[in-house]
């Protein structure tokens, strides 16, 4: 049973052989008995979910969404209204949302259960989630291994199959690289696809919602209802709703995907690369046209990600001064003390120094000199990207430079950014791109990155959801979870 699809699921539900609170409850017993070994939910929500049970029920009989009954987990900086929105951070450790993310209400109108949110790194600003102030999220292959961040929360519990399906959001990577470590399939959409109303910011012109899930079909899904314009955003592209459209057979004639071949050279795990060639190959097999692409300036995406996403985070997080809401330190002999000891009691080390990072960046002695040429090469990336989709329909690539790594082994945070080394760049862009487990090395999880062109999320679904019509590797559990 924690091993169907969403669709299966759903025929179960609408066939009467389960019912929703049957369906809810097996995943909540799951979710609180499994949260002690994991840590990636930071709460369980028993009385929405009953509420959310009932609506359910409902819409299930109406004949209504294919994801009614389905229980989901929101990645905890999606406001739930009348529930805690922590940021997995002390200076929001107490904060009531006092209403819904849109993406929160779009889910809950097609009839999904909220069982609770997930643990991540404070304010999505990690790649490990080691960074939250409710503790480090386990990998539930070795638990002494990291998940990834920020969405390490989401996609542990996943994996776990504590749910069927989790939010998460994406600024540098946070959603492919957490489904890569966690051997599940992640989707970042196009930013501007799914509505930021609602979604507490780190980066606002990076930040992106998104779905993980085993397949990419239960991620396509969900993410369909997820889509659309949305005036409250502003950053809202003016699209319509995008629909899924599930392929019939795994055929791939006719499609040319991009292979960016010094990445993989680059590659340092054996493992990893052999794993990477295969699933092109895979494409190449099944009818696909290989074709060898250049991103020139891709090698400058990390430095000047990490200049404008800590001078936004800086700029996003200046609202957190212990005045109107979020902590506020017991003592303070003055304003700028309040400032200064709520910020430091309330912001762990990570936010701390990205804060510290953006503020100098933006400086009237380093903006010229930082923040303005980062915004040049984030520029001359994205031309890369337009240049190479005029050749290519499809870009196939690693996730990760290295397998999931243990915990507390990259103290130094150059090493940690270098994580994020090939999921950045599409980010820079703005691009839709998605993880798909190809396989494990070491005993450890693998995935291949697919990158899309704006608005095209149809393509790199549709071709995972064709490998995984032919593998099984989606499918795969941790034994300690069977």
């Amino acid at each position: 049973m924690i091993n169907i699809s969403i669709r299966e699921m759903s025929e179960m539900l609408q066939t009467k052989k389960i019912s929703v609170q049957e369906l809810c409850s097996l995943y909540y017993d799951r979710a609180r008995a499994f949260n002690e070994q994991t840590n990636a939910l930071i709460t369980l929500y028993p009385e929405l979910c009953a509420a959310e049970i009932m609506h359910a029920q409902e819409t299930v009989k109406s004949g209504g969404s294919v994801l009614a009954g389905i229980p989901l987990v929101h990645k905890d900086l999606f406001c739930t209204k009348g529930k805690k929105t922590t940021c997995a951070s002390r200076m929001l450790e107490n904060f009531i949302s006092p209403y819904d993310a849109t993406v929160v209400k779009k889910l809950k109108t097609q009839g999904m259960v909220t069982l609770g949110k997930a643990n991540m790194d404070e304010f999505a600003m990690g790649s490990s989630n080691e960074h939250s102030a409710f503790g480090i999220v386990n990998n539930p292959w070795s638990h002494q291994r990291v998940p990834g961040g920020s969405s390490g929360g989401s996609a542990a519990a996943v994996a776990a199959r504590m749910v069927p399906v989790a939010t998460g959001t994406d600024t540098g990577g946070s959603i492919r690289q957490p489904a890569a470590f966690c051997g599940i399939t992640g989707i970042k959409p196009s930013y501007g696809r799914v509505s930021r109303y609602g979604m507490v910011a780190f980066a606002s012109s990076l930040d992106q919602g998104g779905v993980l899930a085993p397949s990419a079909d239960d991620c396509a899904l969900v993410l369909s209802a997820m889509t659309g314009h949305d005036a409250l955003d502003s950053t809202s592209a003016n699209q319509p709703q995008w629909q899924w459209r599930k392929p019939e057979s795994p055929d791939m004639r006719g499609l040319k995907v991009g292979v960016i071949s010094s990445w993989i050279d680059s590659l340092q795990d054996e493992g990893i690369k052999q794993l990477t060639l295969q699933g092109i190959e895979y494409f190449k097999n099944n009818g696909a046209e290989i074709i060898e692409i250049e991103l020139p300036h891709a090698e400058l995406a990390v430095s000047a990600y990490y200049i404008l996403a800590p001078a936004e985070c800086s700029s996003n997080l200046s609202r957190f001064d212990g005045v109107r809401f979020g902590h506020q330190t017991a003592q303070a002999e003055n304003l700028e003390a309040l400032y200064r000891q709520s910020r430091s009691e309330g912001f762990g080390e990570e936010v701390q120094k990205r804060i510290m990072i953006g503020t100098w960046a933006l400086s009237s002695g380093y903006y010229d000199a930082y923040y303005l040429q980062a915004q040049k090469v984030r520029r001359m990336i994205s031309d890369d990207f337009k240049q190479a989709f005029a050749q290519v329909d499809v870009m196939a690539c690693p996730v990760s430079p290295e397998l999931a790594f243990k915990q507390g082994e990259k103290s130094d945070g150059v090493s940690m950014y270098q994580a994020d080394q090939f999921t950045i760049p599409a980010s820079l862009a703005g691009l839709p791109c998605l993880s798909m487990p190809i396989g494990f090395s070491q005993g450890l999880p693998v995935g291949l990155q697919l990158i899309g062109n704006y608005f095209d999320e149809q393509t790199i679904l549709s071709i995972a959801d064709k490998y995984q019509q032919q593998t099984d590797h989606h499918l795969k559990m941790p034994e300690a979870y069977l």
